[in-house]
């Protein structure tokens, strides 16, 4: 049975990761921070499975600014796979804590870099990128050759992050591999990003239970994809033979408005009764176009995005709908 340790289990890529990797028969580690309240929501269904739970699905408290913990773990655990995908990831606030988020994002990725190192685990790893680190492109659309301009202390905390994954790949002959994956929503994702604040606002309203969405730019475009679908691609990367780093994207750029009018509609709303332009969300520099080009991991994986714009979207809609009405969470997605 394949150990794998996931950092970040609790969030919306963590979550799916673990639910595919237990059903892949994995025994799975994930780390959590210990907080002063529970935020374990996306995996309370694994947790409570006495199946799973204890037995197949096992969580650590840890965290990113403690080498010493990590390398512990690491060592202790001896995982064949190990997902790094916690970090700061909302870019707005990144703005705003730049120090925290460089911390966690950038030194976290090199803190489990050496703690696999010096355990001396021969586990694989993944290194979550972001369409982020490519900011002011350079390109279109962005492939794994694009040249990076960042344009946020995230997006910054990400670019050093990818480099020390090459570097360690190049220097110590680890197999360390970075998935840049563009935008990817689903119902798990954090309630404070675009795409589910607007699925959230559009089934208060439909419910009456708010008047209003306040946004930022709507003119932004971005490439979404289903989160689901897009951890099976972070799980084909490390079965390759050799380390290497993939664009993980559905090759198509939808602006903030389009989704807007989109999740609206399918709520049977006109989005512009409702939608109000906020500068507080705007960002100081902001990221006007993301679209990414797969070609290398449909070759190489054989994997490719199979959920459209449209359908995420009223997949999104339907799911915040069901949970306004009480329905668990990973039942709705």
């Amino acid at each position: 049975m394949k150990k794998a340790l996931i950092t970040g289990i609790t969030g919306q890529d963590g979550s799916y990761l673990a639910d595919l990797l237990l059903a892949k028969d994995y025994e799975v580690h994930g780390i959590i921070r210990r907080a002063s309240t529970f935020n374990t929501s996306r995996i309370d269904h694994l947790y409570r499975d006495p199946h799973v739970n204890g037995v197949r699905l096992h969580l650590h408290y840890g965290d990113l600014a403690d080498a010493l913990n990590l390398t512990r773990l690491i060592d202790r655990i001896g995982p064949d796979e190990i997902y790094h995908l916690g970090a700061q990831s909302h870019v707005r606030v990144s703005f705003d804590i730049p120090e925290y988020t460089g911390d966690i994002v950038a030194l976290g990725t090199i803190r489990i870099l050496e703690a696999i190192r010096e355990a001396k685990v021969p586990a694989r790893f993944y290194q979550a990128s972001s369409s982020e680190m490519f900011g002011k492109v350079q390109q279109v659309p962005q492939t794994e050759t694009t040249p990076f301009w960042p344009r946020s202390p995230y997006a910054v905390a990400k670019v050093y992050a990818y480099w020390a994954t090459v570097n360690y790949r190049e220097s110590y002959g680890m197999h360390a591999s970075n998935g840049i994956l563009f935008n990817h929503e689903s119902p798990r994702r954090g309630e404070t990003f675009v795409t589910r604040k607007i699925t959230r606002a559009v089934a208060a309203i439909k419910r009456g239970q708010q008047d209003a969405l306040y946004l930022g730019n709507l003119d932004a475009k971005r490439d979404w994809g289903y989160a689901r679908e897009y951890v099976e691609g972070m799980w084909r990367i490390l079965q390759q033979p050799e380390a290497a780093d993939y664009v993980l994207a559905t090759n198509e750029t939808h602006s903030v408005r389009e989704f807007c009018e989109v999740a609206f509609a399918h709520a049977g709303l006109d989005w512009q009764k409702h939608v109000k332009f906020d500068a507080r969300y705007e960002r100081p520099a902001e990221v006007e176009l993301l679209i990414g080009d797969p070609g290398k991991a449909k070759a190489k994986l054989g994997w490719e995005p199979a959920t459209k714009f449209d359908a995420l979207t009223r997949l999104m809609v339907d799911a915040d709908l069901a949970l306004l009405d009480g329905k668990p969470l990973h039942l709705v997605d």
